[in-house]
């Protein structure tokens, strides 16, 4: 596709992908009067460079508090783990970042934010897109089409400040094939979603990242009294798979991911019979569950 002005003279130029509707989205998510909800502000903006940085940014210069959204119709810089890019077509997906400030919760345990959000990610996309999800550890959201498992959103978070942590999420809706990054990406409308409408999908989400994140705050973090830990290994894809983990220092091992731990970390089991928890780096998964 050739790359399109983002100015408002041009907005309407795809119709297949119509803008978020902003007072909308605020009418709906934010809470009143500043009590209630998590949600204090949904911002769109037409293009960005990383909605992440851009709200690190806000968080650190104290122009942004706890439950600002900062959501972006185009990312030019967006960023995946391991400083992947991603990038995606105008209005093709969404693109969005959230500060979060835990209270009363240990910072050893805020590696379960990525888990968190990916829980919340899948809740919401099943219940407004009727498309069936799964978590690859840590970050990644898979979805099926024609029968092969493809990624199609990814997790990031960021640390802003001492308080503060940023999440962002990046979610493939309509990308059609010819427009995918790598064959093995996937995007919401060729796994068949019943609605591509991103409004209802935002909403979804962040509803369910709210309902989350709520429950986890509330057990201090820990994941087994919160749920969480559960919850993401029951829809983790990688869990009883044969694994190989490329760690950092050039270092892999392989074997088979037996449990995610209750530090948010991936454990495999190597034909050595050493369990070894992995807290970093990237997992292949080797064969189909």
């Amino acid at each position: 596709m050739t790359p399109r002005d983002a100015s408002d003279d041009s907005r309407w130029s795809d119709l297949d992908r119509p803008p978020l509707n902003a007072p909308a989205l605020r009418r709906a998510l934010v809470r009143d009067g500043g009590h209630g909800g998590l949600w204090c502000d949904v911002d769109v903006v037409q293009r960005t460079g990383s909605t992440n940085s851009d709200l690190v940014a806000r968080a650190v210069n104290g122009t942004a508090e706890e439950g600002a959204v900062l959501v972006a119709e185009e990312q030019t810089s967006g960023r995946g783990r391991l400083d992947r890019q991603w990038t995606a077509p105008p209005r093709s997906g969404l693109f969005f970042s959230v500060l979060l400030k835990p209270k009363g919760v240990p910072v050893s345990r805020w590696g379960w934010l990525p888990l968190l959000t990916g829980v919340a990610v899948a809740t919401g996309l099943s219940r407004a897109a009727g498309v069936d999800t799964a978590l690859k550890w840590p970050n990644d959201l898979l979805v099926t089409v024609g029968g092969e498992e493809r990624k199609a959103g990814g997790i990031l978070a960021e640390r802003a400040g001492d308080d503060a942590i940023v999440v962002g999420v990046g979610i493939n809706v309509t990308l059609r094939e010819d427009e995918l990054p790598v064959p093995a990406a996937g995007s919401l409308a060729l796994a068949g979603a019943v609605t591509t409408d991103r409004d209802p999908l935002l909403r979804a989400v962040l509803r369910a990242l709210e309902s989350w994140y709520g429950r986890w705050e509330r057990a201090g973090g820990d994941p087994a009294a919160s749920g969480l830990q559960e919850t993401y290994a029951a829809g983790c894809a990688t869990l009883g798979r044969a694994v190989r983990a490329e760690l950092p220092g050039d270092r892999s091992i392989e074997g088979e991911a037996v449990a995610v731990d209750g530090d948010g970390r991936l454990v495999i089991a190597t034909e050595e019979g050493v369990q070894e928890p992995v807290g970093a780096g990237d997992i292949v998964h080797l064969r189909p569950a």
